[in-house]
């Protein structure tokens, strides 16, 4: 099973959103600089290997991926489902964004010299939309989402979603959502809102199913389905050794140990830690979606190695056995 060709029906507004798609965080410069000609490389690649779902968003190098994934897919721009998000824009002159930097390290680097400024005023999203398609070159784009809205929950709740949910009645976007690595605020969304998606990073995974207490079970209630990011956990899920990152940040000895187990269990059967990793949300049926986060075209084509990696059903029988994940998670051999 690929996945990478397969769709499914998501929200509850006739969207239809491939099973497997690129995020183009890595082509805006996100931790280390890539030259365009190896971001336009990734998008060409995974297009010809049948990917045909994009995520970006102005914040991802300050506007460098949104235009590297319009240069990626050159004349096939209209075959795309292409989501982006809005909540911030991007001006000469805006204040230094704590939140986007790490050990007083900015995570993209070498990007155009302007700043993310937050807005989810009704007008701000508006222009937000406006300004990502002039760098896409698009006319339209399929999903628009409320992009870490942490401490911004009344005006995303209201102007934002008010914004969101115009644009949607008007046909300028089929769904709208929110995309967040928290689960606290993006529940409540989920709650209030009338949402298709919500981009969930980093909190359905095989080592951090904290998702399962909120976010899913509210997703369920309200006919909402889940886009899965950042499934590696930043890195851990790939390597844990000493020095691996959970969070954008050096992992700690309790996760380290953790993802060590679940490696000791994979090695057992011969089976990549990534493969698990990069398997075990599809298996939700609550996850419509997964994004892979390559930053260059033989990492793309790793992750699909990984992604059609055969994985036994035994396999995540001794993860459970273990304790490794919860006895109730679904997985793959029964998905």
């Amino acid at each position: 099973m690929t996945w990478i060709t397969d769709s499914v029906a998501v929200g509850h507004h006739g969207l239809t959103l491939p099973r497997v798609g690129l995020g183009t965080a890595s082509l805006g410069n996100f931790l280390g600089s890539i030259s365009d000609q190896q971001a336009s490389d990734t998008v060409a690649d995974a297009f010809d290997a049948g990917v045909r779902y994009f995520d970006t968003a102005p914040l991802y190098g300050h506007g460098l991926a949104e235009r590297r994934l319009s240069a990626g897919l050159g004349a096939h721009r209209a075959e795309a489902v292409i989501s982006t998000k809005v909540g911030r824009l991007l001006r000469a002159g805006a204040p230094r964004d704590e939140s986007q930097y790490v050990d007083g390290e900015p995570f993209y680097t070498d990007v155009p010299d302007i700043g993310p400024l937050w807005d989810f005023s009704y007008e701000g999203v508006r222009t937000s939309l406006e300004e990502s398609l002039e760098r896409l070159d698009v006319e339209h784009v399929d999903i628009l989402n409320l992009h870490d809205p942490d401490e911004h929950f009344d005006a995303a709740s209201t102007s934002a979603y008010h914004a969101l949910r115009d644009l949607r009645a008007e046909g300028a976007v089929k769904g709208i959502g929110a995309g967040m690595n928290q689960t606290r605020v993006l529940t409540r969304l989920v709650e209030t809102c009338d949402l298709d998606v919500v981009l969930l990073a980093g909190r359905y995974t095989l080592l951090d199913q904290s998702s399962m207490a909120d976010v899913l079970p509210a997703c369920r209630r309200r006919g909402t389905s889940v886009i899965a990011g950042g499934v590696f956990n930043s890195g851990v899920l790939l390597d844990p050794s000493e020095g691996a990152r959970f969070d954008y940040v050096p992992a700690d000895s309790h996760v380290l140990q953790k993802a060590r187990a679940i490696r000791d269990v994979c090695d057992r059967y011969d089976i990549p830690l990534g493969a698990a990793a990069i398997q075990f949300p599809l298996a939700h049926p609550q996850v419509g979606s997964l994004l892979i986060g390559a930053r260059s075209a033989e990492e793309f084509r790793m992750d699909v190695d990984l992604l059609t990696t055969p994985i036994p059903g035994a396999f995540w029988h001794d993860l459970r056995t273990s304790g490794l994940i919860p006895e109730d998670v679904p997985t793959p051999e029964g998905a």
